[in-house]
């Protein structure tokens, strides 16, 4: 059966995909694959830091375009603001290039450019291999790491939806990272079939693909007929979104929701409890991962969908930032990730009793249709803030004049 797309996006047959859990798991086989590269490395992530993580990665690119194989970096000004300028000169004389998204100096110390965030997580190799997921490189995703250590996931994908993949890493280099004037060619270039899984990559970025990551999620959900699962750090998503959600539930899907219990920032479990109610009347079944700070963006729809990516659902992620997730038919990746999910929903969180959870009171009756009212229109509202145009700029340590600026995004 064809599968339905956005029109700009293809599910492509024929790829393996394996579920990477952590930092352990996905610093060692992203790594492995760096190492191994014969003629292209290019990454996207939102953040970069000078800690063990980021000073492995930058020796294994340095190494990498020093046996002549041309590598690209794209990270977010925002979520990596400073690098010393040893790690930047050692990069610039390997021949590496390294961009930073709309890089903004700070006022009076403080970053406030937090609007349309590079906040995608892509790492490709040769052409034949490609990493899709939420991992950012810092050593905060590792469990030595301690009680803030994130849990968290990505995918490694081989087949034909790596040349999508890679076709979109290059236009967006070609356009500086900022804008995506690309969709998924008709007849992809060709790439070995790998396995037995279809795949779809798909973005969200500010211009044609505004809500093509939210529209997937919500076709997958309208289509449900026993179980959906979504376990995303940031859970504050639109009416349509809760809509579907309470509309499965109500015709006997069971809808299982992951949320952070143990926040790295407080706002976030008050934004998504604000919602409790709302969900629990329609039978909705909700949970509070307290383990440690839960960082993943992924779900499951039956026995045959499946997405994980760098999307949350929260309006930054949906109307704002430049995401991108895959999403996976294949029952074997849908059965791995929801044991996975399971150990988590079994041994680390907490099960949120509907008793428990405050009954609206009479002034949240008039304030109720103005918060969905908001949650309805922001996508829209979003699109007119902020009015500066992101830029990309080539980092270069201070002796060689900096950053340059080199590319621009207009408005919009």
């Amino acid at each position: 059966m064809k599968r339905p797309s956005d029109g700009d996006f293809q599910w492509r047959a024929g790829n393996r995909v394996e579920l990477l859990e952590n930092g352990e798991a996905f610093f060692a086989r992203a790594f492995q694959a760096i190492a191994g590269a014969r003629h292209e490395v290019m990454v996207e992530t939102f953040i970069l830091f000078e800690d063990k993580v980021g000073k492995r990665l930058h020796g294994l690119l340095i190494e990498a375009a020093q046996r002549g194989v041309q590598v690209d970096v794209l990270v977010d000004g925002y979520g990596s603001p400073h690098f010393s300028d040893g790690y930047l000169a050692a990069l610039t004389d390997a021949g590496v290039r390294l961009r930073a998204f709309d890089p903004q100096r700070p006022v009076l110390g403080m970053r406030l450019h937090i609007f349309r965030r590079m906040h995608r997580k892509l790492l490709v190799v040769d052409g034949e291999l490609a990493f899709v997921g939420g991992i950012n490189y810092s050593a905060d995703h590792l469990a030595d790491f301690g009680p803030e250590a994130k849990q968290d996931y990505a995918v490694e994908l081989r087949g034909p939806i790596v040349a999508d993949i890679r076709s979109f890493a290059k236009t967006a280099l070609a356009s500086r990272g900022t804008g995506e004037p690309w969709r998924a060619a008709q007849t992809p270039e060709a790439v070995p079939a790998a396995g037995d899984a279809q795949v779809m990559f798909a973005l969200r970025d500010n211009r044609r693909h505004r809500s093509t990551i939210e529209r997937e999620y919500r076709r997958a959900i309208r289509s449900a007929r026993r179980e959906v699962i979504i376990a995303n750090a940031y859970f504050f998503p639109g009416y349509w979104f809760l809509r579907d959600l309470r509309r499965a539930a109500r015709r006997g899907v069971k809808v299982t929701l992951l949320f952070q219990g143990e926040p790295d920032m407080p706002v976030v479990l008050v934004a998504a409890r604000a919602l409790y109610r709302h969900m629990v009347d329609a039978g909705i079944n909700l949970h509070e991962y307290c383990e440690k700070p839960f960082h993943g963006k992924v779900a499951l729809v039956d026995d045959d969908w499946a997405t994980v990516g760098s999307s949350n659902l929260d309006p930054l992620s949906l109307a704002l930032n430049l995401e991108a997730n895959v999403f996976v038919r294949d029952e074997a990746f849908v059965r791995e990730l929801r044991a996975r999910l399971q150990v988590l929903l079994t041994n680390h969180c907490r099960t949120v009793d509907p008793a428990q959870v405050p009954r609206r009171r009479w002034w949240q009756w008039l304030t109720r249709p103005l918060l969905f009212h908001v949650l309805r229109h922001f996508p829209s509202w979003a699109g007119w803030l902020p009015a500066h145009a992101p830029r990309t700029a080539l980092l270069q340590p201070a002796g060689d004049a900096g950053a340059t600026a080199d590319g621009a995004e207009k408005p919009g």
